[in-house]
């Protein structure tokens, strides 16, 4: 009988820089380990270098040196949307510096004109360009009609608003949506005008959603087979290796588990159904939650949507905004997504009684206010349970409200980097400066230690896991690089928490993601520095090297990630896929 080998012989050893572990109850101050070991997809040995060499080196080990790099849990996207990241990566690119050069209407019109003779902007029925951003334009306006008009008037054009709650049309796109001065705002919505009643071009909400949908439909069938794909591949360059699908349609719903069905995900997607269309559905199962994965794809529960965006002035607030868009009245707040409050209670009442999770947009605090409520309500009515429902951007929330959010185990999820992009358009047009330094407030949820995730939302922001760190830690803002609301900083290992294990324990998924701990998945990430060690001022240098799922590499900064003849998930999706907006 030949004798047992000394050894159990892993696929890789790393060794020689920081590892970051980020268990539940880990501090900065604890000593790194030494070594990662990995084998089969899950981490070994997490500790002594010498152990892991004599206890799981074989022939074909690979000994990893990660030359003083820095070694972390893959990060966890806690919200935001798969097919719109690929969607960002399709369409113009209408953002400001630092991810874009649109800096006035007329490098607008420029970038929507170039990508017209693109080879998907040729075969797309619409001209179509995501992300200006008003506070940003020279102008401080949103394009009209009449500046779209300067870009086509033969083809209807939309400029998607980088909130994407709002949108610029041109007149051909408005005879389109059939948007004239007898049409009414519908309900959740505002179609702007001018002042003799004609729409001015942009649309709000509710109104701007057909503009949406319309507009990617139009797109030629290749590159909506390639959203999902894309989005992977730039999530992956971002050290991401779980991402959400939030707010998905039944039917995208369908289409994300087909494209999964003929080739897997290189990276995990939770998905989320639109909570207003999965409560009203007559099927027995509309969603299917689980909590596992099927070639990399789960559904997990619902998304309401309670109000707009903060940066465009459609989140609903219990105090009048600082400056109110043209048009609007005195003592203007928003207003709601959903106006009846015994709608909202149903929703979560109807996902509580069929087990799905249940996330909701709320920006503003009056719709923290009633999404509380109904929360509360539904909790009484279902009895006590670990459901962590989520409270997605929260951007005001106030104090008294996150104490509520402990009271009732919801977990706020922020869109921190709000504090970076929007942050001086918050202080002097959208809230004051009062109130505009408690945006994204995640030190009250530290204080109380609660469990808060952070995200990108992409494709609102890219979906850039360094940007959520930087702004965490230093919440200086981009115009006027000042720190905003400085009490509400936090460390760099909550920050770092807030994409790692405290995003998997929202996804119920915190034993077998979100740190580097013996048992769980080899779901990695190699930095160019440590996070934890460097100046804050210098983490939003970080660049990430490398991205491994399962112990697979699928992002490398030094290598084609994804070689030319290695299909991604979506190339051969069914053709009815259609992206939905409203993040």
């Amino acid at each position: 009988m030949q004798a047992a080998a000394p050894y159990d012989e892993a696929d890789v050893i790393f060794h020689g820089g920081e590892i970051v572990t980020v268990a539940a109850d880990s501090r900065e101050s604890d000593p790194r380990p030494e070594a990662v070991v990995v084998k089969d997809g899950v981490i070994v040995h997490v500790g002594d270098y010498q152990e892991a060499v004599s206890r799981w080196q074989g022939p074909r080990t690979q000994v990893r040196d990660l030359a003083g790099r820095a070694l972390l849990p893959g990060f966890i996207d806690a919200h935001g949307h798969l097919g719109g990241i690929g969607l960002q990566a399709t369409l113009a690119n209408l953002l400001a510096a630092p991810d874009g050069d649109v800096t006035d209407i007329a490098s607008l019109q420029a970038k929507l004109r170039a990508w017209a003779k693109t080879p998907v902007g040729a075969f797309s029925q619409w001209i179509i360009g995501f992300g200006y951003d008003d506070a940003m334009l020279a102008e401080g306006l949103h394009p009209t009609r009449e500046d779209l008009d300067e870009v086509s008037t033969t083809r209807p054009v939309l400029a998607i608003h980088q909130s994407f709650h709002l949108g610029a049309v041109n007149s051909l796109g408005l005879k389109k949506l059939g948007y004239t001065r007898d049409t009414d705002d519908p309900a959740g919505g505002v179609i702007r005008r001018r002042p003799d009643g004609e729409p001015d071009g942009v649309l709000e909400e509710t109104a701007f959603t057909p503009a949406s949908e319309k507009a990617t439909a139009g797109l030629p069938l290749t590159a909506l087979a390639a959203l999902f794909s894309k989005g992977v591949t730039s999530a992956a360059s971002f050290g991401f290796t779980t991402v959400q699908e939030g707010g998905a349609t039944l039917k995208n719903l369908k289409a994300l588990r087909d494209a999964a069905a003929l080739v897997p995900f290189k990276i995990d997607v939770v998905a989320y159904a639109r909570a207003d269309e999965a409560t009203a559905s007559l099927e027995e199962d509309p969603v299917g939650a689980s909590q596992e994965y099927h070639r990399g794809v789960r559904a997990a529960g619902v998304k309401m949507y309670l109000d707009g965006s903060p940066q465009g002035r459609t989140a609903w607030l219990t105090e009048p905004y600082q400056e109110r868009p043209t048009g609007t009245p005195e003592g203007y707040r928003g207003y709601p997504t959903i106006d009846d409050p015994k709608v909202v209670l149903d929703q979560v009442c109807t996902a509580y009684a069929r087990g799905w999770q249940v996330l909701a947009h709320v920006n503003g605090d009056a719709a923290i206010d009633q999404f509380v409520e109904a929360v509360g309500a539904a909790t009484e009515e279902a009895g006590p349970g670990d459901r962590r429902t989520v409270a997605i951007h929260a951007q005001t929330a106030r104090e008294d409200q996150i104490e509520a959010f402990a009271r009732l185990g919801v977990i706020p999820s922020f869109f921190s980097m709000h504090t970076y992009y929007w942050g001086d358009w918050y202080r002097k047009t959208v809230l004051g400066e009062e109130r505009a330094a408690n945006i994204s407030p995640a030190r009250w949820a530290v204080d109380r230690q609660m469990i808060y995730t952070s995200h990108h939302d992409a494709p609102v922001a890219l979906p850039n896991s360094i940007a959520i760190l930087s702004s965490q830690v230093t919440r200086r803002t981009r115009t006027d690089q000042v720190v905003l609301g400085p009490e509400q900083c936090v460390s760099a290992l909550d920050a770092v928490k807030s994409i790692t294990i405290h995003a998997a324990h929202q996804y119920f998924e915190q034993d077998r993601k979100g740190s580097i701990e013996v048992g769980k998945l080899a779901d990695l990430v190699i930095l160019s520095a440590n996070p934890l060690t460097i100046a804050p001022d210098e983490i939003k240098d970080i660049t990430v090297a490398e991205t491994i799922k399962q112990g697979t590499t699928i992002h490398s900064a030094t290598t084609a990630a994804v070689s030319s003849e290695d299909r991604e998930p979506g190339l051969a999706v069914p053709t009815d896929y259609q992206w939905h907006g409203c993040c």
